[in-house]
């Protein structure tokens, strides 16, 4: 009986990540859970540094083997390594929004800011694109030795650690209220 409550306890605590079957369907089912934790692309501090933050881009696709950093450098430089073979471009912001549009060569891409944090860097194409809505980035030195579906697990642990934090500060409040309605019976 004692283990059975416990098991049952600890159960709660646990969060499972459902299973989907790509990058976008995983994205789509966790971050709106998680972007009231993120940050606004006007706080600039968390994806672009002096001297260049790295973003590893993440895809899903089984033919997607390159090495691709991007880098939105202060004043609006843009460099995108495919297998360290780089790119120039700018980026800058829509004024009020948290929209960013990419330009580079002759095209220019409009994307909304879906989440961002120290490690984590998701901008979503703006329209209706079809497979790949999402330039999916992490930071490198976090995530370049993972696969896509470690990825997600790890932007999820983001979502299960702020449930777990609340279950906690519930479950504190309740044994508190408990003491408290003991002490004033007896």
């Amino acid at each position: 009986m004692e283990n059975k409550l416990l098991d049952e306890v600890t159960r709660s605590f646990s969060l499972e990540l459902p299973i989907r079957e790509t990058l976008d369907d995983y994205l789509s089912l966790i971050l709106p859970a998680i972007r009231q934790w993120g940050e606004d692309l006007r706080e600039t501090e968390h994806y672009s540094t002096k001297g260049g933050k790295a973003w590893m881009e993440i895809r899903d696709s089984e033919s997607f083997h390159e090495a691709v950093l991007h880098f939105f450098n202060e004043g609006g430089e843009y460099l995108i390594s495919v297998d360290g073979n780089v790119s120039r471009g700018r980026w800058r912001l829509l004024d009020d929004s948290n929209k960013m549009i990419i330009e580079q060569g002759n095209r220019s891409e409009l994307y909304e800011l879906a989440f961002l944090s120290s490690a984590f860097f998701i901008l979503r194409k703006h329209g209706r694109p079809g497979r790949n809505q999402y330039l999916v980035m992490g930071f490198e030195p976090i995530v370049s030795n993972l696969e896509w579906r470690d990825y997600v697990e790890l932007l999820f642990n983001t979502y299960r650690s702020q449930q777990n934090t609340y279950k906690t500060v519930a479950i504190f409040l309740l044994i508190l209220i408990t003491i408290i309605i003991l002490f004033s019976i007896f």
